[in-house]
């Protein structure tokens, strides 16, 4: 199996946007190693690799199915909460749905996860989703 590492990192909203401003600048430039997906929260990012979220990445790469129909099959889960998860996993560069004929088929981007967070920053908490992407 071909494993991918996904950098994550956790970062309040009002510091993702000022380290993104800082960027714009030309005041800061962001280390080859620096996480490329960010959430907000421990939280937020809890809810996206949910252990629950987790098998589902296991079943896709043990099953390699062919479509959303054969992974409800193979989960038990919902087209519909399938999809909108897989969406969301999408955003952040953990899966890829591919189209393939009339079929939209998943497929796993990242296998391992490491997390990168300090305690020192703002303590406001804002609701955004915040990804960068090579």
């Amino acid at each position: 199996m071909n494993r991918k590492v996904l950098h994550i990192g956790i970062m309040s909203c009002q510091d993702y946007k000022k380290r993104t401003m800082a960027i714009a600048r030309g005041e800061y430039r962001p280390p080859p190693n620096e996480p490329k997906v960010w959430f907000e929260s421990v939280r937020s990012m809890a809810q996206i690799l949910s252990s629950e979220n987790q098998l589902l990445l296991r079943t896709i790469l043990d099953n390699k199915p062919e479509s959303l129909k054969e992974l409800e099959v193979a989960t038990g889960r919902s087209s519909s909460n399938l999809s909108r998860t897989l969406k969301t996993m999408a955003r952040y560069g953990i899966v890829r749905m591919e189209k393939v004929h009339r079929n939209i088929r998943p497929v796993v981007e990242a296998t391992d996860f490491t997390v990168q967070f300090g305690l020192y920053g703002s303590s406001r908490s804002e609701q955004c989703v915040n990804t960068e992407r090579n």
